[in-house]
């Protein structure tokens, strides 16, 4: 018998990835899917990584920094993340992320 290919977000369990960033982790063969859930006023330092991730808003403002340049995203616009890229950013308010990493964080399994 094969596993079924659907499955049940309820059965994700919550990590906190960052102080206030609480997330439900998808991982693939190549990627790592990240819905992140954030209270207004949380922030993550910049920071960098070897993996490419684009960072979707799907509920609420987030303010990005990617490098030098600082962008308030929102259900209409997202990012693209190099690899090696300083960013960072803060909720400005409730929000529901989607952030997607290529190749598979390994750090958050």
């Amino acid at each position: 018998m094969t596993e079924s290919p659907f499955y049940s977000f309820d059965d994700i369990l919550v990590k906190e990835i960052a102080p206030g960033f609480f997330s439900k982790l998808i991982h693939t063969s190549g990627n790592t899917i990240n819905f992140i859930e954030v209270k207004a006023g949380n922030h993550v330092a910049l920071h960098k990584h070897p993996h490419e991730q684009y960072t979707f808003v799907l509920e609420g403002e987030f303010e990005l920094t990617i490098n030098d340049d600082t962008r308030v995203l929102n259900p209409g616009l997202f990012a693209l993340v190099p690899s090696d890229t300083l960013h960072g950013g803060t909720s400005l308010t409730d929000c529901k992320l989607l952030d997607i990493f290529s190749p598979v964080r390994e750090d958050y399994r």
